[in-house]
């Protein structure tokens, strides 16, 4: 009996339309994750919240990413990629509708304590699955193309107030229509899951190999320029994504702008960042230098934060986008929150292939997960920091200089990524050094 033939790998169309339906997870979760920011200052005029609760939402996040990704490597290892999408993705439609379902202070902590159980993991199972699929070269596009989809989550969310400004009378509203756009998280769940099951039938795909269970014992494992790697994510995402969670809030009280223009400004990260992560993805991966790269963004990241609190907004540049209409918007906020963008683009286009490659394959996803448990533990600290900052020295329309406190916080934290840059370069342009300098030379 003659065997049916099968081939080698999936074809380059079928791995595209799966990078597809789990990008599409990933804006419903990008979305969940932003959509609390733009009702920042409704909550605290309609409900009583102080600045430090509104950082506690952010933290409760990060705090339950800690505990799940402690254990979701190995759950994603063990399980594979297919049920571990679709699981946190269900986890993650569940904790928006209760971060909508109520007024009280902790049931929101719970929504988002929630939303971090399955949010990050989804993150590190999306991660995971983009290295089993794409090889070689393509890796670092394709990682750009996932997060320029999931970024049109953030910049969605963003965009809200123009969109739905209707909505926006209250703070309950704007959470509903994001409980809506987070069920994008279970259907792409679901697509991936039916690719993925025809994939095994039709392709050799590959044993996933012996699992490795995540433990504190065996993090010497892993090479210094993986922790040097740890080490600016940390940085890069305790600095901007605190900010970001803060800036529409900000740019309202201390710059006086609209929560539509705020949401606008804001919207400028990411999607600078979504066109900056797959050019600098296919830049790197043709001319390598990935460390050099990241020790020019940590240095164009430090001065920008002290530009927003003490140089003036500047003149208005006016803008037209399709379905907004024109905008006038601030020339100095909008270049720092442009640059913002594209320095953290180097996280993802660079830092996060660059661990596919000096990482071995059955310990990816313990590898993936142990750095977002960092990442995370940074975030869970510096949104609490900032809001009791904001407190402390009574941050508001009436006390624009009460931010001031916060932003030298963020360009602390900017020094530290510079000492790692400069020591992941170091590492890495050594004599003998076998990673990231020559992985162009790999592919």
């Amino acid at each position: 009996m003659t065997l049916p033939t099968v081939s080698e790998t999936p074809s380059r169309l079928f791995r595209w339309i799966v990078l597809i339906f789990i990008s599409l997870a990933m804006f419903g979760n990008y979305y969940a994750y932003d959509s609390i920011a733009p009702v920042f200052d409704l909550l605290k005029q309609q409900l009583g919240y102080t600045d430090e609760d509104l950082g506690l939402l952010y933290t409760s996040y990060s705090i339950a990413a800690i505990i799940v990704l402690l254990i979701g490597g190995y759950i994603i290892d063990r399980f594979g990629t297919k049920k571990s999408v679709l699981l946190f993705g269900a986890i993650c439609f569940v904790a928006a509708a209760v971060t909508a379902a109520s007024p009280e202070l902790w049931i929101m902590l719970t929504g988002r304590f929630l939303l971090g159980l399955g949010a990050e993991p989804l993150i590190v199972a999306v991660t995971t699955a983009l290295a089993k699929w794409f090889k070689g070269k393509e890796l670092s596009f394709a990682f750009g193309i996932n997060l320029t989809i999931a970024r049109l989550g953030s910049a969605f969310a963003d965009w809200s107030p123009s969109w739905a400004g209707a909505a926006f009378a209250n703070w309950q509203d704007p959470l509903w229509i994001s409980t809506a756009i987070t069920g994008t998280c279970v259907a792409g769940g679901f697509l991936y899951w039916i690719m993925e099951s025809r994939a095994e039938r039709r392709f050799s795909l590959g044993k996933q190999g012996e699992t490795d269970k995540f433990e504190f014992k065996g993090l010497y494992k892993f090479d210094k320029s993986y922790w040097y790697i740890v080490g600016l994510c940390v940085v890069f995402y305790s600095t901007v994504f605190p900010f970001r969670a803060f800036a529409i809030k900000y740019f309202i009280e201390a710059h006086g702008t609209s929560r539509e223009m705020g949401g606008l400004l804001n919207s400028f990260l990411p999607m600078s960042a979504m066109i900056a992560t797959p050019l600098f993805g296919l830049m790197v991966d043709k001319i390598g230098k990935r460390a050099l790269f990241m020790t020019v963004g940590t240095l164009v990241l430090l001065p920008l934060f002290l530009i927003v609190t003490y140089l003036p907004p500047g003149a208005k540049v006016s803008l037209w986008l399709p379905g907004f209409g024109s905008f006038a918007l601030p020339i100095t906020l909008l270049i720092v929150m442009s640059l913002l963008g594209i320095v953290f683009s180097l996280i993802p286009a660079i830092m996060w292939p660059s661990v596919a490659y000096i990482v071995e394959q059955r310990r990816l996803g313990s590898a993936y997960s142990l750095m977002t448990l960092c990442q995370q533990v940074g975030m869970a600290a510096i949104p609490w920091v900032i809001g009791k900052l904001n407190d402390t020295f009574a941050a508001g329309p009436e006390n624009p200089g009460g931010y001031t406190a916060g932003m030298w916080v963020f360009t602390f934290l900017g020094l530290f990524g510079l000492v790692f840059s400069y020591l992941l370069w170091k590492s890495e342009t050594a004599s003998g050094a076998h990673g990231l300098e020559t992985i162009r030379d790999k592919t």
